[in-house]
């Protein structure tokens, strides 16, 4: 085993969304920085965990910041450059390659993982980043409250990394640096008592509450053929499963019915037609492509019958972890066999075997992500933490949301809770569109570590509307700013948020980049 040093002003552990849009931002600014990631693929939700972006309605024309609004149209011009599209697709100005309708821009990881590095590659090949692959943060040497070190380790290799800097930012997708670094944090589910939300948990708090993770894959279909999958070895388990939440389910997972998100009634679905589950996340719509390009259709699958809630992967023993991830492959494979044997026709008959798996769209030997889709993270205890009485609109009584005079940048997403490891239903209720207020970003006592991903200081509540793409890019851009700012002015972050003077001067510095920090006057609808 080999031990190396590697030196940089900013160090980023995690290839995330968020921790992408930290390197971009800080090294536009001439910084040095050192970024790894724990698989092969940057960009997270977008690409190693497969899920195309869920966004707020307005994002077409503001509601996101000028460097991800770039990523969407280098994403567009991608297809336009190298696919061969129809006419028709090429008159759409606001193409959206899989027609997907949970998002206006439904496409393959493989084109957000090329286009996240056409949009580090300037500063790939001036020196100005470094980036390790296949590493995991092991250890952090700390020097009272300031990170002195961060020590990784190749996941393929087995060497180690000692990476130093003066900034720390954690990009990772389950807030790893914290418990490594002593940095006091929170997980799950606070009650009721403690933070005076209304759909926060009443009695003690649940630490180990948290929303479910998902396995996602990729699947097109030919009726006429069969691709039928070997039987997964807890198929049967998963097949009669009835999860255990409260309010109750609708009947047993694997089936076409399943509550609704937002009212929790029996929602009847099936695989093909207008409101199909196929068309919800569809990646890739053959009929944008020049006849042979595709021969099917092919859709992400990411759906309430794949949502992992035994168990959570953070905050118990290694060997809890390792089960719950095998866990939640068991359940997106016997899924997907259970689609291919089981699932009721229209016609009175029973699968369909012509679904295939797409072990190509996502990079790897079993056919499902690199790493499941995380929904909530450890998080921060900030200067600031974000309550449901600042976003949710019960509590706001409809009005508009806390305005946060040290806002960072704007997001707007339902509070959106997917079933938990504490046997919850979905808990998912309106929002109104909303600031992020720098506080939430910064640790109450660490001097130079930052948050740049889902582990900022919210709540599980909070989480549920600040955890999606756009948000967590801004949120990452904003910290890479601000850790350069630091570097120029040579303060600590906790210094730009108690000056005046420093926080309107950083602030200017986030609008001369592209950052909005308020909303419009978008009006009641």
């Amino acid at each position: 085993m080999q031990l190396t040093e590697e030196h940089a002003e900013i160090v980023i552990i995690g290839g995330s969304i968020g921790g992408c849009a930290a390197a971009i931002a800080a090294c536009t600014l001439g910084k040095t920085v050192l970024m790894t990631e724990e698989t092969d693929w940057i960009g997270g939700q977008l690409t190693s965990q497969a899920v195309p972006p869920d966004e707020n309605r307005w994002i077409e024309l503001f509601g996101g910041t000028y460097l991800y609004q770039q990523f969407r149209k280098r994403v567009r011009d991608y297809y336009m450059r190298n696919y061969p599209l129809t006419a028709d697709a090429r008159k759409q100005h606001y193409l959206n390659p899989g027609n997907g309708y949970v998002s206006r821009l439904c496409h393959e990881p493989r084109v957000a993982l090329a286009v996240l590095h056409e949009m580090l590659a300037p500063f790939h090949h001036s020196g100005r980043l470094k980036l390790f692959l296949n590493q995991r943060p092991t250890k952090v040497e700390v020097n009272g409250d300031t990170v002195q070190s961060v020590t990784v380790k190749d996941t393929l290799s087995g060497n180690e990394r000692v990476l130093t800097g003066q900034l720390f930012l954690d990009a990772t997708e389950l807030g790893d640096l914290l418990p490594l670094s002593g940095t006091e944090y929170v997980t799950g589910a606070e009650s009721q008592e403690e933070t005076g939300e209304l759909h926060a948990p009443t009695g003690p708090a649940q630490p180990l509450n948290m929303q479910s993770f998902t396995f996602c894959f990729a699947l097109d279909y030919f009726p006429d053929e069969n691709h039928t999958i070997d039987r997964p070895q807890t198929y049967t388990f998963w097949r009669d499963y009835v999860p255990e939440v409260t309010p109750t389910w609708t009947g047993k997972l694997f089936d076409w019915a399943h509550p609704t998100p937002t009212t929790l009634e029996r929602r009847q679905r099936t695989l093909f037609d207008n409101d199909s589950l196929w068309r919800y996340r569809r990646l890739i719509d053959k009929d944008n492509f020049a006849p042979g390009t595709y021969q099917s259709d092919i859709s992400l699958i990411n759906w309430p019958q794949v949502d992992y809630l035994l168990g959570p992967i953070c905050e118990v023993p290694e060997e809890e972890v390792a089960r719950h991830l095998e866990g939640g492959r068991q359940l997106s494979l016997s899924f997907l066999y259970w689609l291919q044997t089981e699932a009721p026709r229209p016609d009175g008959g029973l699968g369909y075997p012509g679904l295939r798996l797409r072990k190509d769209i996502v990079g790897t030997e079993d056919g499902l992500a690199k790493y499941p889709y995380i929904r909530e993270s450890r998080r921060i205890k900030a200067l600031f933490t974000v309550l449901e009485e600042h976003v949710g609109l019960e509590m706001l009584g409809g009005g508009k949301a806390a305005p946060f005079a040290d806002s960072v940048g704007i997001g707007h997403y339902n509070i959106d809770l997917h079933p938990s490891t504490g046997n919850d239903n979905y808990i998912d209720v309106p929002s109104a569109p909303f600031q992020i207020p720098l506080g939430a970003l910064l640790p109450i006592r660490m001097k130079n570590l930052l948050p740049a991903c889902k582990n900022i200081g919210v709540t599980h509540i909070t989480n549920g509307c600040y955890r999606l793409h756009p948000v967590e890019w801004n949120i990452g851009e904003s910290v890479g700013y601000l850790a350069a700012y630091c570097l120029d002015y040579k303060v600590d972050p906790a210094d730009v948020h108690a000056s005046a003077h420093h926080l309107q001067d950083y602030q200017r510095l986030l609008r001369t980049q592209g950052v909005q920090l308020n909303w419009p006057n978008i009006g009641a609808d």
